[in-house]
């Protein structure tokens, strides 16, 4: 009768994140519509009888929300102090195996957990590792200085595997410094394993990395296209607003809102790519309570929709249709502030402008039109 071991899993959350250069830690960025922590988290919790998070409280209750986590310890100076906080709250449950890993890598190739914790079954340690394919090169202020043979060089990933005892009596000792936990139990001459890691076992580093793992990740999801359009005729003593922002011009846009045509063509598309019916459905012009609203309050309705069904925006392109006023001076404030309401970077927008060569209603300068179309990631 085979004996069935206790694993822990220790979820490092407590980095700061400052070469993403985002102003938010890029453990908590939206990721294919949860936070990149939960995904890892959720990732954990199938192989795991514990896991107990280190890192700031407020946001990882609020990323973890409702999975069946231990309560949460506050992370160290170092990577090292983190790990080991995370292994002393552990060791109350006594678990025969923990996993470490990092909450920066979202996505755990199918097998890596299972694959680990067999070499456990001989061994103290095992790592997921991948052989490094490329050339490299030793750099001293931007010059080549060497090339580095890659004969038997390896990448190491996350989750590390160990047997518990073993990894919390290293944390203990006097050692420091150490990137990863495998090397405190090389630094003691204990032997560590290695399985096959993966390129998709990407580590959320650089903004760029984000990008790479939707497409990883899309494998589990379905792009759905919206497209929008929306036209206002000018009106006399209103404010002109277009895609959130104010533009100088003698005559605004009549409508019961504020009458934001990119607003409420991008909403349109928002809520078609979700099958979410259309503007007019959300908010009712009938209703006095939008009268003069500020549609910025309807294109964070839509972005709310997008995160309910666990969707990620991925590009939205705004096209305005007049002949005035000119719009290119004033695309750039409209992309901030579209991104903005919407939570994505400005890259994932485009506002353009283009004219009817003054034909029809808009070349007679009776109005301004627009259309949307947008790209949403969702759950398959």
């Amino acid at each position: 009768m085979s004996v069935v071991m206790k694993v822990g899993a220790v979820l490092v959350a407590a980095g700061s994140g400052s070469r993403f250069g985002s102003a938010m830690p890029k453990q908590f960025l939206n990721l294919a519509g949860k936070p990149v922590i939960r995904h890892a988290a959720e990732h954990l919790l199938d192989h795991v009888d514990w896991l107990q998070p280190v890192g700031d409280a407020q946001p990882i209750l609020e990323a973890l929300e409702d999975l069946p986590i231990l309560p949460v310890v506050p992370g160290g100076a170092t990577r090292q102090d983190s790990v080991r906080a995370g292994l002393e709250a552990l060791e109350r449950y006594n678990p025969d195996y923990v996993l470490v890993h990092d909450a920066a890598r979202p996505f755990i190739p199918g097998g890596t957990i299972e694959a680990l914790l067999a070499e456990l079954r001989e061994s103290v340690g095992a790592i997921p590792a991948a052989a490094v394919a490329d050339t490299l090169k030793r750099v001293e202020r931007g010059v080549v200085t060497a090339t580095v043979p890659r004969d038997g060089l390896f990448r190491a990933q996350t989750p590390q595997a160990f047997r518990f005892e073993t990894l919390l009596a290293a944390h203990r000792s006097d050692m420091t410094g150490s990137t990863d936990d495998a090397s405190l139990l090389e630094a003691l001459g204990e032997t560590v394993e290695v399985v096959p890691g993966s390129d998709d076992n990407i580590k959320l580093t650089y903004s760029e990395d984000l990008v790479r793992l939707e497409r990883v990740m899309s494998g589990f999801s379905v792009t759905r296209i919206g497209s929008g359009f929306d036209v206002h005729a000018f009106a006399d003593a209103r404010p002109l607003i277009l895609c959130g922002v104010t533009v100088p011009h003698d005559q605004g846009l009549a409508g019961h809102s504020d009458a934001d045509v990119g607003i409420h063509a991008l909403c349109d598309a928002i809520y078609g790519a979700l099958a979410d019916g259309d503007i007019g459905r959300h908010f009712p012009p009938t209703e006095e309570t939008w009268k003069d609203a500020d549609s910025a309050r309807f294109l964070r309705h839509a972005a709310e929709r997008i995160t309910a069904r666990g969707g990620r925006l991925i590009n939205a392109d705004v096209t305005l249709i007049c002949e005035r006023p000119k719009i290119t001076p004033h695309a750039p404030a409209m992309i901030a502030r579209l991104a903005e309401l919407l939570g994505v970077g400005t890259q994932r927008i485009s506002v353009k402008a283009t004219t009817t060569e003054k034909l029809g209603f808009t070349g007679r300068r009776e109005g301004i039109a627009a259309q949307a179309v947008v790209s949403i990631l969702v759950p398959d």
